[in-house]
C-alpha cells in the first residue's frame, strides 16, 4: 500500500489537501471528529470537481451527438469493407477526420474523473489501516476514524470482518445496513441516468449499433457498481453516489434546455418554445435563438418536430427569420411538408369571390342591365352579315389553274394540300 501510495503520490497528496481544507471549515461547524464534517468534506470534494470538469462535459455531449450523426455512414463503412478490417479502419479513421469527431471525446469525463476516485480510494485506505498519506497526520488520521456515518465509520467496507469493524468503533450489522443501502442508490441513480438518456434525449429516427450499445450500458453499469461496490469504503461510496446525484441532475438540465434533434426531449422542448413564442412574439434569451437558428438554417433538412415548430409559426402569423428572431409574418409564407418540400403563400391575400350562379332563364336572356331590362345580344350569325362582303369573298377566290391544284389553297373543313380522289362506289 505505501509503494502504490508514494508512486501516486502526485495526485493523492493535492486530493488530501483539498479534504483537510474542507474539513477545517465543516469541523468548525459540526466539530472535527463528526461524520458530517469528513462526509461533507467528500461531497465538496466531488463538487469541486465536477465544476472544474464541465467544459469536458460539454465537449462530451457535443461528441456523443456527432457519434449520433455519422452512425449511419459508419454502418455503410462495415458493410462495404465487412471483409476488410485494416481498409475498415482506415476509411473509419477518414471519416472522423473529415467530420472533426472523436470517439474517445464522449468518455473525457470519465477519465479524467478517474485519478481523484483512485487517490480518494487509496487515502481512504489509509485511514482504515492507520496509515499516513498526503497531508493528512497522526491527528487528523485518528479524527477520521472517529468519524461515522449513520453509524458506519468512513474507511468501513462491506466485506470487512467484525473484529476490524470493531477495532474503529462500530459493529458488523450497522456496516452492512448502510454499505447496502448506498450500493443501492448508487446503482439506481446509475440506471435512472442511462435510462433518461435512452428514453429522451436520443433520435428516434435513426436506428444504429450505437443506440444497441448504450442500452447495454443502462444494465451493464448498475450490475458493476453492485459488484464493486461491496469493497469500497463508506467514503468512496459517498464519494460515487454524490457523483452519481450529480451526473443525474446535470443530464436533466441539458435534456431540458439543449436536447438531441429528433428526440422525444426535443418534441417537448419545441412545444414549449412555441406557446412562448406564440404569446409573446418573441424568443426569450440567446439559447433560444441559437435553437430557433440552427431550426431555420436546416432548410429540408429539419426533422418531423422542427417543421412542425415552423410551420406552427407561419399559421400563427410568425416567422422565424435566419438570425434565430421571430417576428410578425409579411407577405409570403414558407410552409413545409413532411416530405420536405416547400409550399409559399401569401399572408395577406384577400380570398377571391367566385361569381354567383344563375339560374337557366337568366342565363338564356342574357346579361342584365343596371335597370334589370335583359341586354340585346350582339352575337354575329350568316345572316347577319353585311351584303357588301359577299362579293369581295366572292371576288376573293379564283379559278384555279389547270396543274396548279396541288398548290391550291384548302376551301373551309378541307386540310391543306392535294386531295386525294375519292374512290370509286362499289356499287
Amino acid at each position: 500500500m505505501d509503494t502504490i501510495a508514494s508512486l501516486f503520490s502526485f495526485i493523492t497528496t493535492p486530493v488530501s489537501w483539498v479534504i483537510v481544507q474542507f474539513h477545517t471549515v465543516y469541523g468548525s461547524i459540526f466539530g472535527p471528529d463528526t461524520g458530517w464534517a469528513w462526509g461533507l468534506s467528500i461531497v465538496s470534494l466531488v463538487i469541486l470537481i465536477r465544476i472544474c470538469l464541465i467544459p469536458l462535459f460539454v465537449k462530451q455531449i457535443k461528441a456523443t451527438r456527432a457519434m449520433q450523426t455519422l452512425q449511419p455512414e459508419m454502418k455503410k463503412i462495415q458493410e462495404r469493407y465487412k471483409n476488410d478490417k485494416q481498409r475498415q479502419s482506415e476509411e473509419m479513421m477518414k471519416l472522423y477526420k473529415e467530420t472533426g469527431t472523436n470517439p474517445l471525446s464522449s468518455c473525457l469525463p470519465i477519465l479524467a474523473q478517474s485519478p481523484f476516485f483512485f487517490a480518494l480510494y487509496h487515502v481512504l485506505n489509509g485511514i482504515a489501516s492507520g496509515d499516513t498519506i498526503g497531508v493528512i497526520n497522526q491527528s487528523l488520521l485518528t479524527s477520521a476514524q472517529k468519524a461515522h456515518i449513520f453509524g458506519a465509520p468512513l474507511a468501513a467496507k462491506f466485506t470487512d470482518s467484525s473484529a476490524k469493524v470493531e477495532a474503529l468503533g462500530a459493529t458488523i450489522t450497522d456496516v452492512r445496513v448502510v454499505t447496502a443501502i448506498m450500493i443501492v442508490l448508487m446503482s439506481a441513480s446509475q440506471f435512472y441516468t442511462q435510462r433518461q438518456l435512452m428514453t429522451k434525449n436520443v433520435d428516434t429516427t435513426v436506428k444504429t449499433p450505437f443506440m444497441q450499445q448504450q442500452k447495454m450500458l443502462m444494465y451493464v453499469f448498475p450490475v458493476m457498481f453492485a459488484v464493486f461496490g461491496i469493497n469500497f469504503p463508506v467514503g468512496v461510496l459517498v464519494y460515487w453516489m454524490t457523483t452519481n446525484v450529480w451526473t443525474m441532475g446535470q443530464q436533466m438540465y441539458v435534456i431540458h434546455n439543449n436536447p438531441t434533434p429528433g428526440s422525444k426531449a426535443q418534441a417537448a422542448y419545441l412545444e414549449r418554445l412555441y406557446k412562448h413564442v406564440t404569446n409573446h412574439g418573441k424568443t426569450r434569451n440567446r439559447r433560444e435563438r441559437t435553437i430557433v437558428k440552427a431550426i431555420v438554417v436546416k432548410g429540408r433538412d429539419r426533422n418531423e418536430h422542427e417543421r412542425k415548430f415552423i410551420n406552427g409559426l407561419n399559421k400563427a402569423g410568425l416567422t422565424a427569420q435566419p438570425d434565430g428572431t421571430v417576428v410578425k409574418g409579411e407577405g409570403s409564407v414558407v410552409t413545409q411538408a413532411e416530405d420536405g418540400t416547400t409550399t409559399t403563400t401569401t399572408a395577406a391575400a384577400p380570398r377571391r369571390q367566385q361569381p354567383k350562379r344563375q339560374s337557366k332563364s337568366q342565363r338564356q336572356s342574357g346579361p342584365v342591365k343596371a335597370g334589370g331590362e335583359p341586354e340585346a345580344k350582339t352575337s354575329l350569325s350568316k345572316s347577319a352579315e353585311p351584303e357588301n362582303d359577299k362579293p369581295a369573298a366572292a371576288a376573293g377566290k379564283a379559278e384555279p389553274k389547270p396543274g396548279a391544284g396541288t398548290r391550291s389553297k384548302a376551301q373551309s373543313g378541307q386540310r391543306k394540300g392535294p386531295q386525294r380522289p375519292k374512290s370509286p362506289s362499289k356499287k
